[in-house]
């Protein structure tokens, strides 16, 4: 049966969810509070699909690190003190999640949500005579010290146990599998089944997708209120006026706490503030995406540009660029690419967006048992692209009256209520 279909939020997550709900017959309006040329978290990330990625935020580990780096405003992670609830409540949920249980329950589903992903963007690569420039040559986790590499390699073979091929290089096997970029390296993990595309041309494909099938856009509209009538959501209400529609999907991103806090519902999520700066003209172009281990930043070839990405800075629903957070990323890339300098980032603009972090690292993804045509997709902190195809598939097998393919309990909107 064919539903009308309201979606809050074109980015990736919202787009790929218009996508497969139309393709399943349904009608679609996406409502999106900035303009047609947006620059969100969609646009400007390090456009990896990274099944390598299989451990949640909160892990071992990272309540320690985080501590450890959150009084350097350099470092690759940094939380901005204030007086603030619902901080706190989300810290105190993250640390309660940061345990060896938590990530054996997860790791299983985050793996196979990434390698049908994956396969889902070879689908439109192939689709698109690859307009969307994927490269499925792999990942390297690049290690500049031995006790960097040699905690890697740790989990290297926690990746092999998983079913997530992972090798370890010294520096000149690192050097012969991509000999395009200099490294001032130990060692590399190479993980040959993550990938990297171009996200604008992602985007640009995804919403040429949706227009073909009718998808209606209602841009620079703000939800101002969602009603609720007989335990269902009755009508949108935005600055343009209000909508109605069968089902409502909330793909607000770091904004969704605030769209859903009058209803009750609790989906505890922090703004990941990340930045990016994009070298149209590197001095040297690796062929492979790459993570620094030590500096937590992200590098993606990009056609013939390079971009590089990083930083978690927790200072709310804030957009301003933190240049010192800027400066950080800039340091970094000299200490393992040596043919860089510092010099050459003069002059580029850089990118900022606020990645939806949920304290336990998970997405939200299904119904509400509050409101039973109300469903979230939201809170993929730094797996939004990389998820975005299977997240929009899953959806709409939810909306179509389906059984997911996947048990999507782990990701519960209601785990929190």
């Amino acid at each position: 049966m064919s539903k009308n279909i309201l979606i809050i939020g074109a980015g990736a997550i919202g787009l790929s969810t218009a996508l497969h709900c139309a393709r399943k017959g349904h009608r679609v309006t996406i409502i999106e509070r900035h303009g047609e040329q947006r620059d969100g978290c969609s646009f400007g990330n390090a456009g990896m699909i990274v099944p390598s990625h299989f451990v949640p935020l909160a892990a071992p580990g990272m309540v320690k690190l985080g501590l450890k780096w959150m009084w350097n405003p350099e470092s690759p992670f940094y939380i901005k003190p204030r007086l603030d609830g619902d901080l706190f409540d989300w810290a105190l949920k993250f640390w309660q999640a940061a345990n060896p249980d938590h990530v054996r329950r997860s790791a299983p589903l985050i793996r196979d949500l990434s390698f049908t992903s994956r396969t889902m963007f070879e689908e439109i690569a192939a689709q698109s005579q690859n307009d969307i420039e994927l490269v499925t040559r792999g990942l390297l986790m690049l290690c500049q010290t031995q006790h960097g590499l040699d905690d890697e390699a740790k989990f290297a073979a926690q990746a092999n146990a998983l079913g997530v091929p992972a090798e370890v290089l010294n520096a000149q096997q690192t050097a012969k599998l991509d000999p395009g970029v200099t490294m001032n390296i130990a060692g590399a993990i190479y993980f040959p089944k993550d990938a990297h595309f171009t996200p604008s041309r992602y985007m640009a494909w995804l919403q040429r997708q949706v227009e073909k099938l009718g998808v209606n856009f209602q841009w620079d509209t703000e939800v101002a209120a969602l009603k609720v009538q007989n335990g269902k959501i009755a009508a949108v209400v935005t600055s343009r006026g209000e909508y109605v529609a069968d089902e409502i999907i909330l793909c607000g991103g770091s904004w969704s706490p605030e769209l859903v806090r009058e209803l009750g519902l609790k989906i505890p999520i922090q703004a990941g503030k990340g930045y990016s700066l994009m070298l149209t003209q590197p001095r040297q172009l690796p062929q492979l995406c790459s993570i620094f281990t030590e500096a937590r930043m992200a590098v993606t070839p990009m056609g013939s540009s390079l971009r590089f990405g990083g930083t978690m800075e927790i200072a709310g629903l804030n957009e301003d660029i933190n240049l010192v957070r800027v400066q950080g990323i800039i340091k970094s890339v000299a200490k393992y690419f040596p043919k860089f300098s510092v010099e050459d980032f003069a002059g580029v603009e850089p990118w900022r967006g606020l990645r939806p972090c949920s304290p336990d690292g998970m997405p939200y993804l299904g119904r509400t048992a509050k409101f039973s045509n109300l469903i979230l997709a939201t809170g993929h902190a730094m797996m939004g692209m990389s998820l975005s195809p299977i997240t929009g598939q899953l959806v709409g097998e939810l909306v179509s009256g389906e059984r997911p393919a996947f048990d999507l309990s782990l990701l519960s909107p209601d785990r929190y209520a």
